[in-house]
């Protein structure tokens, strides 16, 4: 972050510093917002406090604790960095795979967010399940949306409504959000979907369960069967 790398020798530089600090974080939380289409008022309301707050933030009158710029950047979709950096904003990054924001681990079944925050029209998650693994021990439900069940690789059972639906690589099924759903690998080595769905049914605190994790350098390995506990699994 090129801000960090002034040495300030004296009250005034000190001064000039923390403006343009403030300069820049008003105007990149701004371009932003704008680029995701939120008003502040959205904006305010996901991270928890006012639209006059945030005004203030944008046109760099004052400035916000570490906790209040995470809540930005977070209801963003970026870094905290992100918002410091004096380089060209774009409004298209790229999510690696090993950034992918995850649930908690689970045996046998870890879950990621694919999706960008904040999400609006469309939501996308990615599963990967050891052999055995399943999303919990019962089927579940969110909302009443329209879903895709994607393969990638694998073989999957899909339980939907009573019915059991074997797939494999490249397979998919569709959906109502509202119908109980569970899926479990049934095969003999380790499966990856994904979920597609639309309008999105995740409120922000299903959202913010999801966090950035850092995998071994080897990539993470899954073992063992089960998965979440039962009635825990949300989109």
């Amino acid at each position: 972050m090129k801000l960090m790398e002034e040495h300030p020798g004296s009250d005034g530089t000190t001064a000039k510093l923390e403006a343009r600090r403030s300069s820049v974080l008003g105007i990149r939380v701004k371009a932003y917002r704008t680029a995701r289409r939120l008003t502040l008022r959205q904006l305010g309301d996901m991270v928890g406090t006012t639209a006059s707050f945030l005004s203030q933030l944008e046109r760099g009158l004052s400035g916000a604790n570490t906790s209040t710029l995470m809540l930005i950047a977070n209801s963003l979709g970026i870094s905290v960095a992100d918002l410091f950096e004096e380089s060209e904003i774009s409004t298209h990054q790229v999510l690696r795979r090993a950034e992918r924001p995850a649930l908690p681990a689970s045996k046998g079944y870890r879950k990621t967010l694919i999706s960008r925050r904040p999400i609006q029209k469309m939501e996308v998650y990615s599963g990967e399940f050891a052999v055995g693994g399943s999303t919990g021990n019962l089927p579940y439900t969110h909302g009443d949306a329209h879903e895709m069940f994607l393969v990638l690789r694998g073989r999957m059972q899909l339980t939907l409504g009573g019915e059991d639906f074997t797939l494999e690589d490249g397979d998919s099924i569709e959906y109502a959000t509202s119908t109980p759903h569970k899926a479990t690998n049934i095969g003999t080595v380790p499966a990856e979907v994904l979920w597609i769905i639309a309008p999105p049914t995740s409120g922000a605190a299903d959202l913010d369960r999801y966090v950035a994790r850092t995998p071994p350098a080897s990539g993470p390995t899954l073992t063992g069967d089960g998965g979440p506990a039962e009635g825990s699994e949300t989109q």
